[in-house]
């Protein structure tokens, strides 16, 4: 049974005079995929950023396990379990995968002076890992650059499960991606979920989430048009409401048919 892991409540976030969320209300529960949704600028960078400590919230509040909380930092979110898997996946291109996969948490053995970086235990972990998420490096030197893009979405997702996530942001895995790359993400996905772990999708293509959501969220202009569980709406439902819905239908009116 999946328990509830994060929850967003009435969520705003101001910037000057600009309001880039209204009022946002969203939860995530362990072993689900809850996908939130909205076409550019509708808010969902902003939110996600609010949820992983870069930005506070001007109003609203945010609960961890049940307790109410407020992150300073992302590596307080971290430290809390929330990961982020960014467009950019923080890689360094001419970087082993093994270096990247570790960037920021190096193993290291030995005391004092004699403390080193442990390159056996990077390594052998390195390649356990992605074997696990079903990539078959060549070596745990290979550098990341030669991967596809598909393969450093998974890297990236692979170090945040094995550092402990309890829930994993993936802000638009599959933007850029071929069709052969996009089914492995989102295969990567699925099988991250089914460890328990709660994922949140951020994506713009009702297709992709579909294919791995259990709930879906859509944003407009930086508020909540609705959630609906998996079977509750059909795709087309899905996209007129990411489209702005009741706009659309208006629009479609005053031109005497359909937009």
């Amino acid at each position: 049974m999946s328990t509830e892991i994060v929850k967003m409540e009435n969520i705003e976030k101001h910037f000057g005079n600009v309001i880039a969320l209204a009022g946002v209300s969203f939860n995530v529960r362990s072993a689900e995929c809850h996908c939130l949704l909205g076409d550019n600028g509708a808010g969902k960078s902003t939110f996600i950023k609010t949820m992983a400590g870069v930005h506070q919230p001007t109003r609203g509040r945010m609960f961890i396990g049940g307790t109410e909380t407020v992150f300073d930092s992302p590596r307080e979110a971290m430290n809390a379990g929330i990961a982020t898997v960014y467009q950019d996946l923080a890689m360094i291109p001419l970087m082993s995968v093994t270096r990247n996969f570790f960037m920021g948490r190096e193993p290291a053995k030995g005391k004092g002076v004699f403390k080193r970086y442990d390159t056996k235990f990077a390594a052998e972990t390195t390649m356990r890992e992605m074997r696990k998420m079903g990539i078959n490096l060549r070596e745990p030197d290979q550098a990341v650059g030669t991967l596809s893009g598909g393969e450093r979405q998974t890297v990236a997702i692979a170090r945040a499960v094995f550092f402990g996530a309890k829930v994993l942001i993936l802000d638009e895995p599959t933007s850029a991606l071929g069709v052969r790359q996009t089914a492995n993400v989102l295969k990567t996905v699925d099988s991250v979920r089914r460890q328990g772990i709660g994922v949140v999708l951020i994506t713009h293509n009702v297709r992709h989430a579909l294919a791995v959501g259990d709930r879906f969220t859509v944003l407009n202009r930086g508020k909540t048009l609705g959630t609906a569980k998996r079977g509750e709406i059909t795709p087309e439902e899905l996209q007129d409401l990411m489209a702005g819905g009741q706009e659309m239908a208006s629009l479609a009116d005053s031109l005497g048919g359909t937009v």
